[in-house]
């Protein structure tokens, strides 16, 4: 089978992972594909924040948490790396961009032996008053929507197997 066509079929959410270091080097494969994501007549406004800085990673995990109204829980599952995906305010394609990036963050992550899942609340997150400093802290304005975060890391146990795939949800016409 075709290694692409491998990876699509194979990449499963990843919901526990080893506190082991991703290189640098790796963190950068899996951003570039993602950057690689069609884009509405090819505007790319959509930007990567590559999150490796432990406090940082925990004071968004917190963020996060509170939205969530789980206080205490991490909802990245330990993994050391969070790559967030940002879209421009004002494009209306943003959420539509955005998700391209995610789906070829996720897939390149599986492609370099790395696990990966999809978090929600960006958007919460980076409406806040505290989502709007680190921004700023970053260099950026707050012009920027939050799409989602890539959990990215080194699974800890073995990926679930895929789900049986539903039927009657292909229409030939």
């Amino acid at each position: 089978m075709n290694e692409v066509l491998k990876t699509l079929r194979e990449r499963r959410s990843i919901r526990k992972y080893t506190s082991t270091a991703v290189p640098k080097e790796l963190i950068s494969e899996v951003i570039d594909a993602g950057l690689y994501a069609p884009s509405a007549m090819g505007t790319q406004n959509t930007a990567v924040i590559a999150v490796t800085d432990k406090k940082l990673r925990d004071r968004i995990s917190a963020m996060n948490a509170a939205i969530m109204g789980r206080e205490g829980f991490d909802p990245f599952y330990g993994a050391p790396v969070i790559l967030i995906v940002l879209a421009k305010k004002d494009w209306a394609n943003r959420v539509y961009d955005g998700s391209l990036v995610m789906g070829n963050l996720l897939n390149a992550a599986h492609a370099v032996g790395l696990g990966g899942i999809w978090i929600h609340r960006a958007k919460e997150e980076f409406e806040s008053a505290d989502g709007k400093a680190i921004l700023s802290e970053l260099g950026l304005s707050d012009e920027w929507e939050g799409i989602g975060h890539c959990a990215l890391g080194y699974a800890d146990g073995t990926s679930p197997a895929a789900a049986p795939r539903k039927e009657n949800r292909v229409i030939w016409a």
